[in-house]
């Protein structure tokens, strides 16, 4: 399958920078100005199309997810200047209204690829979601975005499957739990174990078989990733036969981010891009972890690159 010759869309607002972690928090707002920076500065900038997320209220389809009461403790949270999910993930006044912007801004990716004439875009945005549980926020996320999405891909006409693969170094526990028994919906995560949030065992196949767990071992190279992706990705992706492969892309597995133990290269998620080219017509992409800048800002620029080449 050749990309589109077209722009390619970054949804992005600089409201995302507004959800305040605190002082050394990994996840803040310098990852999203390093990947701005980063996409700026490279030639594909004229290629890339800047969209900020509709004024759309994602409330319906998030509460769809999670559990409704769980949202509103949230909103409270928030409301009330501000407070801890855990001892990772805080909140401040902002990060209700951010969260929503989020989830919003991945609901406008599905609707940007579902057009005819998109193939797929970037989601850049924060807090991430893929440890976002039905009533329980943690490991930095507040709302499960890519299951969001996904769900609300089912809604649309054109779409019966999605697939949900998962290239961020820690499991996406929220995401398996929120998709493990849909029989329209496939989760594949490759993911550094031991790790948190522990999950992720190779025994965890979802209700239908519809969720493939690869752990890596720490100090794993491309090498490793490439045999995975060949022997055990692409097989199960394509026998799921997606309309619509949504990419929870964090790029924490880098040798150079600060909570991991794998060695990948910003370079090779590129590679990991062409590779998965194939398994469906549309291919959105959304950020999920990476905390060293300059290793994330690569990564990102090197995922477009991927998708952009014929």
């Amino acid at each position: 399958m050749a990309a589109s010759t077209g722009a390619f869309r970054i949804i992005y607002s600089e409201r995302f920078l507004d959800h305040d972690t605190g002082l050394g928090h990994p996840e803040n707002a310098g990852r999203l100005t390093a990947v701005v920076a980063a996409l700026k500065a490279h030639p594909i900038a004229q290629r890339l199309e800047w969209v900020e997320p509709c004024d759309r209220n994602p409330l319906p389809s998030i509460n769809a997810v999670h559990d409704p009461a769980y949202v509103l403790t949230l909103q409270r949270i928030a409301a009330r200047g501000g407070g801890h999910l855990d001892g990772d993930t805080p909140l401040c006044a902002a990060s209700y209204d951010i969260a929503l912007l989020a989830a919003a801004a991945w609901l406008d990716g599905i609707d940007h690829v579902l057009s005819h004439d998109a193939t797929s875009g970037f989601i850049l945005a924060r807090p991430p979601g893929h440890h976002a549980e039905h009533g329980q926020g943690m490991g930095f996320c507040l709302l499960s975005n890519a299951a969001i999405a996904a769900h609300y891909a089912l809604k649309q006409s054109a779409i019966n499957r999605v697939a949900i693969l998962d290239w961020d170094v820690h499991h996406g526990n929220g995401t398996q739990q929120l998709v493990g028994n849909q029989t329209q919906i496939a989760y594949c995560s490759l993911h550094q174990m031991p790790a948190y949030p522990g999950t992720g065992r190779v025994e965890e196949t979802g209700s239908h078989g519809n969720v493939c767990n690869i752990p890596m071992a720490p100090g794993s190279v491309f090498k490793d990733y490439r045999a995975r992706f060949e022997q055990q990705v692409l097989p199960f992706l394509q026998q799921f036969q997606p309309d619509l492969l949504i990419v929870s892309a964090g790029y924490d597995a880098t040798a150079a981010d600060p909570l991991a133990g794998v060695n990948l290269m910003p370079a090779d998620y590129g590679a990991f891009t062409r590779l998965c080219k194939p398994v469906a017509p549309k291919m959105l992409f959304g950020l999920e972890g990476g905390y060293d800048y300059g290793a994330l800002g690569e990564s990102v620029v090197n995922t477009i690159q991927g998708w952009l080449e014929n």
